[in-house]
């Protein structure tokens, strides 16, 4: 990789000269200039993200807080990764990875720098100690993700209490009274993650709305933790036919379980989902899901952060239509409607 200090030997210069040649901040004779750009030219030299950022110039760099969490799922977080950083290459962007590990400090770290333009926040929690920061800082930043106070920001996520409502109606059509509806591991409520709490919201009231009774009931995702859950369920509930799932660990050891327990699905009790498309066409039987399209959350992500890098444009709420596709794991319930 070649120097500041090789380009100002190639022109004759002081490395300090070719310096203020980059940044504007010194008059500079037309000469002088002249062979200092021809050795940049020649060369073929680059300067680093954090001279640019110094130099009062874009980096045209992205900085993306990803999730490193165990209790995230995987899959979907590098989908929407990928999807921001071939968004961000659109744009003649580069995207540095931040782990939200962290915090507010490693936030902090890089708006602050200059060394990104912009930031891209994931995973974002109702009440989001980073949030602050950014808006302290006066960063073009996007969330992906709907905090509590969205003033001021530019958010784009799926629409969860939708989605939640989606699932209640859903199993309200068919007839189910008793539901229980499976979430993510207690952690992830405990921390406000969005998308958990604003999906059992949508679905609470719905289900209320619907006259259903409901219980929800936090699980870990693996096997043990899966077949702990549906064993209180139905300590708890013994009718309960209608089964909500958002913890896309828990779906085959669930499926698996309820075979097990002699409940055929969806004949003795019926899944909804709330996973990506794959995911639902994978298990056996295939699962009526909600879903959303992860790599238009990352796209849209970009979309936001380059247009307040580019003018500074009002805040902007988007929230993605949920879809909900019917397949083989729901089926009428005790009390169909006529």
């Amino acid at each position: 990789m070649v120097t500041l200090a090789e380009v100002a030997r190639q022109a004759g210069v002081s490395p300090s000269t070719v310096s203020y040649v980059l940044s504007g901040k010194r008059a500079i004779s037309e000469p002088t200039r002249a062979r200092v750009e021809q050795a940049i030219s020649d060369l073929g030299y680059h300067p680093n993200a954090g001279a640019r950022a110094l130099a009062g110039k874009r980096s045209h760099i992205i900085a993306l807080v990803v999730p490193l969490r165990t209790d995230v799922y995987v899959p979907i977080m590098m989908e929407i990764a990928i999807a921001v950083t071939m968004a961000a290459r659109q744009y003649g962007y580069d995207v540095l990875l931040i782990t939200n590990d962290e915090g507010p400090e490693g936030v902090r770290r890089v708006a602050a720098s200059g060394l990104a333009d912009g930031v891209v926040l994931m995973d974002v929690e109702l009440e989001d100690e980073r949030i602050p920061v950014l808006r302290e800082l006066g960063s073009h930043a996007a969330m992906i993700g709907l905090p509590a106070d969205a003033h001021g920001l530019a958010c784009v996520d799926h629409d969860f209490t939708a989605a939640g409502a989606l699932c209640a109606d859903h199993l309200a059509d068919l007839g189910h009274r008793d539901v229980a509806f499976v979430g993510y591991a207690p952690q992830v409520y405990r921390r406000h993650a969005g998308y958990a709490e604003r999906t059992l919201t949508g679905f609470r009231e719905r289900a209320a709305a619907r006259g259903l009774r409901i219980l929800h009931r936090p699980c870990e995702g693996t096997y043990e933790s899966t077949a702990g859950t549906l064993a209180r369920i139905l300590e708890d509930r013994p009718a309960t036919t209608g089964f909500v799932v958002q913890n896309e660990g828990a779906l085959g050891p669930l499926l698996s379980l309820l075979r097990g327990s002699g409940r055929i699905v969806p004949e003795d009790a019926s899944v909804v989902a709330l996973c990506p498309e794959q995911l639902a066409e994978q298990n056996s039987p295939r699962l009526t899901a909600v879903t959303g399209p992860a790599q238009e959350l990352g796209r849209q992500a970009v979309e936001l952060v380059m247009s307040r890098i580019d003018g500074g444009a009002p805040p902007e709420i988007t929230l993605l239509t949920p879809v909900l596709t019917v397949r083989e794991s729901t089926g009428p319930g005790p009390f169909p409607v006529r």
